[in-house]
């Protein structure tokens, strides 16, 4: 029984990292038609624009990182070493700190549109 828990467990970590690859490829895809367009049709203010465009995909990145640390915590659920509670938990940090810095660019943007 163990045993399948353990299969279940990666299949179903495979299948949330290859939805992470598939959310960044869309996301990818999106901000080039996207830089595309602000390249041949730049906007009334194109630093703006091209912030927010680069925001738009920050945004999704972390939800893409998001799906790789749910593939993460899943691998490691079925049999923790320590090592891999100290990986984990280094990958773990790094994601939120950048995730914490993404906020806060995303945060000032809003600021300045508003303002």
């Amino acid at each position: 029984m163990l045993e399948r828990v353990k299969v279940w467990t990666e299949w179903a970590a495979t299948g949330v990292e290859v939805a992470a690859a598939l959310v960044i490829v869309a996301a990818v895809v999106l901000a080039l038609g996207r830089a595309a367009v602000a390249l041949f049709r730049p906007a009334a203010q194109p630093d703006v624009q091209k912030e927010s465009l680069r925001l738009e995909l920050g945004r999704w990145l972390a939800v893409g990182l998001e799906f790789t640390l749910a593939a993460d915590i899943l691998r490691t659920a079925i049999a923790p070493s320590w090592d891999d509670i100290g990986k984990l938990a280094a990958i773990a940090a790094l994601r939120t700190l950048l995730n914490f810095f993404l906020q806060r660019e995303i945060d000032g943007h809003k600021a300045r549109q508003e303002g």
